[in-house]
């Protein structure tokens, strides 16, 4: 099944990657229309086991990684669903809250690398 909507995405909206439980909100950087590329820079993991809305217990720690140390990604744009701001808006103020720690969780590449290789062997078809 393929996650996105037939529409292209414009530099610096926020997208996002879902795999089960996990949500991937991402920066568009650029699209390659003529290869169905989206090149994001990914911002936060947002792990939505405890809720299915992101919204009531949003600030757990173990619920929000900064993922913004990380690689930029290139993925098919058709995996992407445009993101609303009303969700981006609190997970992007709480990254920028004095209280939270910035880029100092050492797990955060290798929870970005689980993710997308999850997703990498869900839509196989689709690399």
């Amino acid at each position: 099944m393929i996650m996105g909507e037939n529409c292209l995405f414009t530099p610096q909206q926020i997208v996002y990657l879902t795999d089960h439980c996990h949500r991937l909100y991402c920066e568009v950087i650029q699209v390659v229309e003529s290869r169905q590329l989206c090149w994001v820079r990914p911002l936060c993991l947002v792990d939505m086991t405890e809720e299915k809305e992101i919204y009531s217990h949003l600030f757990a720690p173990k619920l929000l990684i900064d993922v913004r140390s990380t690689s930029d990604l290139l993925y098919p744009i058709n995996l992407f669903k445009q993101a609303l701001d009303t969700e981006v808006l609190p997970l992007l103020s709480h990254l920028s809250s004095p209280d939270y720690p910035v880029n100092n969780n050492p797990l955060a590449r290798e929870k970005l690398h689980k993710f997308v290789t999850k997703v990498l062997q869900e839509y196989s078809e689709l690399f």
